[in-house]
């Protein structure tokens, strides 16, 4: 039998299925060994809001059991998942971060967890987040915030960054993250991991917690590209309960990592080496960028010019969006409500008073702002023509290209308090990531550099339903680089 130390949990999850297999360890070692791991170092980086221990372990032995009687299928089988804290799980408390969702325990699971326990993974728990997953640092947190494994007083990206820095610090082996404006990504480069927000409609938004519905997609946190690949073939599918998720029969992505990205075309876009970007995270790009050349791929520069429209269109769309999804918790329908006050509407107003975060309110007044009469055209309905044609300007450039290369984050992560003063400052940490939202398409970030001791991402875009070329572009390049292997001393 493998020892099942703290080196263990710090393989990649096909690896762990390998070990698996060959019976030379069982889930519930696997397990333990991650809950022991979670124990050990929680304090210190606070990727969990719940942990299921006593679940995870009865769902351990079922993998086990299954195993023994041949009925262990899926890459998933037994391996050890944690799953962000705005995805439904029936019986386990769900709370997207607030004070608002204090005391509510779902009756069903999100399609994506569905999609896990019935592959046979075993969920530990629900990771931390930004309230409503509106954040870059997960610093929003009614539950506190999560540091970064690298450098605990930094951040670790947001919305997502539960999830994310539970990959990296060795507590889970892949995670599900929620994605609206790059709350996948930008964390996976700030935690030095993989992250991959799927194709709009691709994997079911059934059972997440509505931030913005045009632009939310749950995607993979995993060590390796190949795990997400593997995760991304458990959780996409059609599903009639969500209006938006595409028809379309399932998919191997796995099958896409040939390793071959000679004779593809890539794209460099130049306003995304925006101002403000570190020289080091610029230094870490063009590096890559050789990298690519060197695998045979052709690189030439692009331009797409709306990329300076698209933060202000999301803060227009993605605001607008939560505002309206936000605005069923009342403390009648739902909410926690606060009750010991005279009227309906004390009710209604100390409820949300007490119930959002600053961050939350700020958004729901800028949405509530642009939709408003008067507004609507000027604001939201403007936005919307504006995101049409950034979606004609990203669908003109795939006719020329097999996808596009750029930086995921314009910085290493951050210390931790450095922004939350300054809204805007924060918004632009998303500023690479964000045009991919708003034209729906697949984009992955991967291991791409160090900069001042640091990890800095690499992110490649593809167009609508180029999800496994994106994976095929970014296996190929992890595998001619060492990035992927780098871990934080936590």
């Amino acid at each position: 039998m493998v020892n099942a130390g703290s080196e263990l949990t710090g393989i990649t999850a096909h690896e762990a299925q390998d070990l698996l297999s060959s019976g030379q360890v069982s889930s519930v070692e696997l397990t333990e060994a991650v809950l022991k791991r979670v124990e050990e170092i929680e304090p210190q980086v606070h990727s969990y809001i719940t942990v299921t221990q006593d679940r995870a372990l009865d769902a351990a032995r079922a993998a086990d059991e299954a195993r023994a009687d041949g009925k262990a299928e899926g890459p998933l089988a037994g391996i050890p998942v944690m799953v962000k804290d705005n995805l439904s799980t029936e019986g386990v408390a769900t709370t997207a971060g607030s004070r608002m969702l204090l005391g509510y325990t779902p009756p069903y699971d999100a399609y994506v967890v569905e999609q896990f326990r019935s592959g046979g993974a075993v969920i530990v728990g629900k990771g931390n987040l930004d309230e409503f997953a509106m954040g870059s640092s997960t610093e929003h947190s009614a539950f506190g915030a999560t540091r970064n494994p690298w450098d605990t007083d930094r951040v670790p990206g947001g919305s997502s960054g539960g999830p994310a820095a539970g990959v990296a610090a060795n507590e889970c082996f892949v995670s599900l993250g929620s994605d609206t404006g790059g709350s996948i990504r930008q964390p996976a480069a700030l935690c030095g991991i993989v992250g991959m927000k799927p194709t709009y409609g691709l994997v079911s938004r059934y059972g997440l917690i509505a931030f913005g519905s045009s632009l939310d997609q749950i995607g993979p946190f995993s060590r390796d590209v190949r795990d997400a690949a593997d995760t991304l073939s458990v959780i996409s599918g059609h599903d009639k309960r969500d209006s938006t998720s595409l028809d379309t029969p399932a998919q191997d992505f796995t099958s896409s990592l040939t390793g071959d990205i000679s004779g593809m075309k890539l794209g460099v876009p130049r306003e995304y080496l925006v101002d403000g970007m570190e020289s080091g995270v610029k230094a870490a790009f063009e590096k890559s960028l050789e990298t690519l050349e060197g695998l045979g791929a052709t690189l030439e520069e692009v331009s797409l010019p709306l990329t300076d429209q698209a933060l202000a269109v999301y803060y227009i769309i993605a605001p607008s969006e939560a505002s309206a999804n936000l605005a069923r918790y009342d403390g009648f329908k739902y909410g926690n409500a606060v009750n010991d006050v005279p009227t309906a509407w004390d009710v209604m107003d100390q409820t949300r008073e007490q119930g959002f975060g600053a961050e939350v309110k700020r958004r729901i007044l800028i949405g509530a702002y642009a939709l408003s009469a008067g507004y609507y055209d000027a604001y939201y309905k403007k936005a919307q023509q504006v995101r049409t044609l950034i979606r004609q300007e990203f669908a003109a450039t795939f006719e020329n290209f097999d996808a596009l290369v750029t930086p995921t984050s314009p910085t290493v992560a951050f210390k931790a308090g450095d922004r939350m003063d300054d809204p805007v400052a924060m918004y632009l940490s998303d500023v690479c990531t964000i045009p991919v939202n708003i034209a729906g398409l697949p984009a992955i970030s991967v291991p791409g550099g160090i900069s001042e001791d640091l990890p800095v991402g690499l992110q490649f875009i593809g167009p609508q339903m180029g999800d496994g070329t994106v994976l095929r572009v970014a296996h190929a390049y992890e595998q001619a680089t060492e990035w992927h292997r780098l871990k934080p001393g936590i």
